[in-house]
């Protein structure tokens, strides 16, 4: 008897034949990756087909992949991303009817103007997870009707959660006692010397070296 993730899986394959770019499992968990251009289509089916009836959305995220497979001191670890792989956005699915859970990724297609298309026609839920994901990475969601910043202030410059985004930001907001009016400046805080991430070798507390201090 196939195990509940086969069944997923195979039932992903079957409803959605080509839209699918990879399907992987991992920690009891299954991912799928579709086109940018068949998020519209596939999503339909994800909710619709009665062989998977993923009827909920229950999470959206953005996420910038430009330093992914980079070493702790930022050389590279994994070769150089290829165009079209920056920005994702990631879908936490749920059917109700089997008992599955399912993550949705979707990259979009231009790392300069990052575009993908809006799934609030299929999971109302979508709205203000896709205004997060815009305002934080700076993705557009194609077809949303009031995409605009939820978090940052409407005047924000950038999209903090970007990995080019600067640690003290662009600007700042203060309050102008002599023109009576909040004002934006350019930032004055210094920026701060991170410390680089150290790994240590496996059993280090066990080592000599640890021991002597």
């Amino acid at each position: 008897m196939a195990s509940r993730l086969e069944s997923l899986v195979a039932a992903l394959n079957s409803a959605l034949g080509d839209k699918l770019v990879s399907v992987t499992t991992a920690l009891n968990e299954v991912t799928i990756v579709v086109k940018a251009g068949d998020l519209p289509a596939a999503a339909m089916t994800l909710r619709d087909a009665p062989e998977l009836r993923f009827e909920q959305m229950i999470d959206l995220c953005g996420l910038d992949y430009s330093t992914y497979g980079k070493g702790s001191n930022g050389g590279e670890a994994g070769g150089t991303p290829q165009a079209g792989t920056r920005f994702a956005a990631v879908y936490h699915l749920q059917s109700v009817t089997h008992n599955w859970r399912l993550r949705l990724r979707v990259f979009a297609a231009d790392d300069e103007f990052p575009v993908v298309s809006s799934v609030i026609g299929v999971w109302p839920s979508a709205n203000w997870f896709e205004r997060e994901a815009f305002d934080l990475i700076g993705i557009i969601f194609s077809g949303h009707p009031d995409l605009r910043r939820i978090l940052t202030d409407y005047g924000f410059i950038g999209h903090p959660f970007r990995k080019d985004f600067p640690i003290s930001g662009n600007v700042e907001m203060r309050y102008d006692p002599d023109q009576k009016r909040v004002i934006y400046q350019p930032v004055t805080i210094e920026p701060r010397e991170i410390t680089p991430r150290i790994v240590r070798e496996e059993n280090y507390a066990d080592s000599e070296g640890f021991r002597k201090g």
